[in-house]
């Protein structure tokens, strides 16, 4: 939890933590492409910090932590008072199930089950949050291809009970995702986080490699869930 020069009160992934920037990278690109379809993620916003503050922390580890995150993070807006998503007391419903479920199998979310359901419900509606499993291509840019159509396995998901309507979704949602706005959405990644990533020579060569994919596998759907057939 940090407290922002804006009085906002954030919560704050670290560039500097195990998971590394692509982390981070895939919080702005997934949230804000969620945001921008409509779906409940909070409010993202790019955190500049001090290490020196990393001086006055007791815990080594943390300390270490502080210290290695000097400059940009990424803040996620803290929503006080929010309670942990249960499918067996909130309801969603088919229509915003199926939004969810069909948003988590684009972004390959593998990290939305009924373990884990990284959701949250504050007055009364439901948010989305802590999307850095999600873009997993990324990991290996160099077959990334093969994730193009690869079935997202969706047996685990938090909202599979709750009869998702992915036909809906699908007609619904589908045609918003064009060239244009997921070039909108990928230039909100900073440059700092792209840099020097390999087989790349620029960062907008890494963005553009991100605008491909996404949009290939708008083109071809093979990786919507059986439920959705």
């Amino acid at each position: 939890m940090v407290e922002a020069d804006d009085l906002g009160m954030y919560v704050v992934k670290f560039v500097g933590a195990g998971q590394g920037r692509k982390t981070l990278v895939a919080e702005v690109v997934t949230g804000e492409l969620g945001r921008a379809l409509g779906l409940p993620v909070p409010e993202l916003a790019q955190v500049e910090f001090d290490a020196v503050i990393a001086r006055s922390e007791p815990d080594e580890e943390v300390q270490a932590l502080l210290r290695s995150s000097g400059g940009l993070n990424l803040g996620m807006d803290f929503l006080p008072g929010a309670l942990a998503f249960d499918p067996l007391h909130f309801d969603v419903g088919p229509d915003l199930a199926g939004r969810i479920l069909w948003f988590d199998a684009l972004v390959g979310n593998v990290d939305r089950s009924w373990r884990n359901p990284n959701m949250l419900v504050w007055h009364g509606k439901p948010y989305l949050i802590d999307h850095g499993a999600t873009l997993i291509f990324h990991h290996s840019w160099a077959n990334a291809d093969r994730f193009v159509t690869r079935p997202y396995e969706a047996e685990d998901h938090v909202l599979i009970d709750s009869s998702p309507d992915l036909a809906a979704a699908d007609a619904a949602l589908a045609p918003l995702l064009t060239e244009d706005l997921l070039r909108d959405v990928v230039g909100l990644v900073p440059e700092e986080w792209l840099v020097d990533e390999p087989g790349f020579d620029s960062a907008d060569q890494v963005r553009e490699a991100y605008v491909r994919h996404l949009l290939a596998r708008v083109f071809d759907r093979r990786w919507l869930p059986e439920v959705a057939q």
